[in-house]
């Protein structure tokens, strides 16, 4: 018999790695609307789902 499954357990999968420029038109494909292209890429960002390389590498990118 097998253990039971932990609902609460999460998939670790690692970060996405791209340019600043690549994610937002990748975003910029499903909408036209430029405050949620922003608020869609800070959350990505923020969650760690994705980690920019090229000259953001590293940059610590926080919305006005």
């Amino acid at each position: 018999m097998s253990a039971p499954i932990d609902r609460t357990e999460t998939l670790s999968l690692p970060a996405v790695e791209t340019t600043l420029l690549e994610l937002v038109r990748a975003v910029s494909e499903i909408t036209s609307d430029d405050r949620e292209v922003v608020a869609t890429v800070m959350e990505m960002l923020h969650s760690g789902r994705v980690r920019l390389c090229g000259s953001f590498r590293g940059s610590n990118l926080d919305a006005a």
